[in-house]
């Protein structure tokens, strides 16, 4: 009864954000947007490079949530014909400020809609069910942390269940996730490592981590994150 008489509070304190309905709670451990923009660049660089070359003029990719799917979407602002889902508000707004510097040469938006997380995701009911009547050719898909015994998961219950109605929406699904993502594990699972097609990470993963990712993964791709 007091989380129902004063959901502002919480979401005050950073405690819970508000939603339809009441309150959500806010993951200690998942930081901002802008905080983890800015870590690991090089690696992400090298991840995004490999993840925009699986994209091809005139089809459709979506793009999930996370840093490392912005630093793809940078990348695909080019591609001709492209269609890009996504549920990230910071993709979202790069495709939507390039729209209006270039016109109608840029890929063309779907954003999925939901009620925000911290991390800048658009998750819940409504995201859900937007994605579950979409048919993707390609999914890049981030994550807060990969494990052998978890495999891929997230801090965010809401976004995990999000993260998997894109994954079951999508034809051929991409993995990005530098080499700090390995043995972490959040509360919530969204994928299966046997589950993932493609698995694109950076040259400082450990050479005994990769060689067990291989033997997990359909496709375990490298990419050269000391020469970037």
């Amino acid at each position: 009864m007091t989380v129902r008489r004063d959901p502002d509070g919480f979401a005050r304190i950073r405690r819970a954000r508000t939603a339809a309905g009441g309150v959500v709670a806010v993951p200690d451990d998942e930081p901002g947007f802008e905080a983890r923009a800015a870590r690991r660049s090089a690696e992400k660089d090298a991840v995004a490079e490999v993840a925009a070359s699986l994209v091809v003029p005139g089809t459709v990719v979506a793009l999930s949530a996370g840093t490392t799917t912005y630093a793809v979407a940078r990348r695909l602002l080019d591609v001709p014909d492209l269609t890009v889902v996504t549920n990230s508000l910071p993709i979202a707004a790069l495709l939507r400020a390039t729209a209006e510097e270039r016109g109608p040469r840029t890929p063309s938006l779907l954003l999925t809609g939901g009620s925000s997380t911290r991390s800048a995701a658009l998750v819940g009911p409504i995201a859900d069910q937007a994605v579950r009547g979409l048919h993707v050719d390609l999914l890049i898909l981030g994550a807060h942390g990969v494990s052998n015994r978890a495999g891929l998961t997230t801090p965010d219950l809401a976004e995990a269940q999000t993260n998997r109605a894109l994954i079951a929406s999508a034809r051929r699904v991409a993995v990005v996730a530098d080499h700090s993502k390995w043995g972490v594990v959040g509360l919530g699972g969204f994928a299966r490592l046997d589950e993932i097609g493609l698995l694109i990470t950076d040259d400082r993963l450990d050479p005994q981590v990769q060689n067990l990712l291989r033997a997990a993964v359909g496709e375990l791709i490298v990419a050269g994150a000391r020469d970037s």
